[in-house]
């Protein structure tokens, strides 16, 4: 069974490597990381024959996609600081990492192969990386395998694993089985990571627990905020101010009326919304609701702090933009996926308002037993913890320094993480 399982995994990797010059453009997101291939093997020499320096030693962390890069970004950022020495390559696997990826100070970024013996025997002889490291829980087993032969050192950092993860199923084990056991060493997020890990293959005696490092991460964004930002002033208001973000259309099914009747309370209410998904359908739905419910909208970029709802039609300023916050909504908590990370807002002390669905997010269990957050279940929920936050300020920076304070002890990881690859580049 294990050698069928590994022998269709091979052919799958072949087959996709060598379909990427074959796939006709396309914005389906499949077919750009199929595209994205294209002349991969030749960038990665191309690069590696301009700016690799043998003298000096190379990190690889690969993070498939921005919420694991997340993770891994504080630590990248450490050993850039403290080890300036060291070469640093940049590895993504999903379409949606490319922006996140450009922003890194690494020396190299890029897709990573798939997962084909030839293609990865070829990306580690043009990087000759020291270490490679992998950010959350996505390992390749062919890469860990060529890594291993050619002697690089291999370790994962903020590891975790869901109790009911699908990781855990025979047909995984069986196929990943051996690229776990393969770890040089592993930091992971609590002692019951460090248990499921073990189950899957990790060894024992190579875990430690060394937190989540995008604690680190959004402390560090809201810590290092330009508060005096040109988007920030324009926005900025004495208003009471719910930042709702990462919303789908079944959140703001619930969200949108329930703001609305909160604004009977707190007439002078405001709301600043970012969508997950920014196609026109879905932003002109919530424009046609503001002014079905006279209220006056405007895009972000146009935004004053006059508006009733400022709809944010652009990537990359939410995480700014819940500075602004009196109270926070993080969206998902009525959708099918699952609740979007509550993190963001909690680190500039915003109490946080979520959707029923958030019971596989570790953050959003520690963020209610901390009183930073409130769960509910329906519009009649969210519009009394909306007017009661609005309107008793002692109960708000309460809740908001609760969520804060869950923030600052979650701090540390990045460090204990550095600590962790420094040994591997030993």
């Amino acid at each position: 069974m294990r050698f069928l399982l590994r022998w269709l995994y091979a052919v799958a990797a072949r087959l996709a490597t060598k379909a990427a010059p074959l796939i006709p453009a396309s914005d389906n997101k499949t077919a750009l990381a199929i595209q994205a291939r294209r002349g991969l093997r030749a960038r990665y020499a191309q690069w590696a024959a301009k700016h690799r320096v043998a003298s000096r030693p190379l990190l690889w962390v690969h993070a498939p996609s921005v919420g694991e890069g997340l993770q891994a970004r504080p630590v990248l950022s450490l050993m850039r600081s403290r080890h300036p020495d060291v070469q640093l390559a940049y590895t993504f696997f999903s379409p949606s990492a490319v922006q996140f990826a450009a922003a890194l100070d690494v020396d190299f970024r890029d897709y990573l192969p798939f997962d084909d013996g030839a293609e990865m025997r070829a990306a580690i002889s043009a990087l000759r990386p020291r270490a490679l490291v992998f950010s959350k829980l996505d390992v390749w087993p062919t890469l860990v395998r060529e890594a291993r032969r050619q002697d690089v050192r291999v370790g994962m950092i903020s590891a975790t694993l869901g109790p009911a993860s699908r990781r855990r199923s025979g047909a995984a084990s069986l196929l990943l089985g051996d690229a776990y056991a393969a770890m040089d060493a592993v930091g992971a997020v609590d002692a019951a990571d460090a248990d499921r890990l073990v189950q899957l293959g990790v060894r024992r005696d190579v875990i430690e627990i060394t937190g989540d490092t995008r604690f680190d991460q959004v402390w560090l964004r809201a810590s290092q905020l330009k508060r005096d930002a040109r988007l920030l002033q324009q926005l900025r208001s004495d208003r009471p101010t719910l930042v709702a973000g990462s919303t789908w259309p079944s959140d703001e099914a619930q969200l949108l009326p329930a703001f609305t009747r909160a604004r009977a309370a707190v007439p002078d209410l405001r709301m600043i919304i970012a969508p997950h998904e920014l196609t026109p359908d879905h932003l002109r739905a919530v424009e046609e609701w503001a002014a079905g419910s006279r209220l006056s909208s405007v895009r972000v970029d146009g935004a004053d702090g006059a508006a009733d709802v400022v709809l944010v039609d652009r990537f990359g300023v939410l995480g700014d933009l819940y500075a602004l916050a009196s109270v926070a909504f993080v969206g998902g908590g009525f959708h099918d996926a699952g609740l979007h990370s509550v993190l963001e807002p909690a680190a500039y002390g915003a109490p946080v308002i979520f959707g029923p669905k958030h019971q596989k997010s570790r953050d959003a269990l520690a963020l209610l037993a901390a009183g930073g957050g409130r769960a509910v279940s329906s519009g009649a929920d969210i519009e009394r913890s909306l007017a009661e936050w609005s309107m008793d300020g002692a109960a708000r920076n309460a809740a908001g320094a609760s969520a804060a304070a869950m923030i600052e002890q979650g701090r540390g990881a990045a460090e204990r993480s550095l600590r962790l690859v420094e040994r591997l580049l030993v």
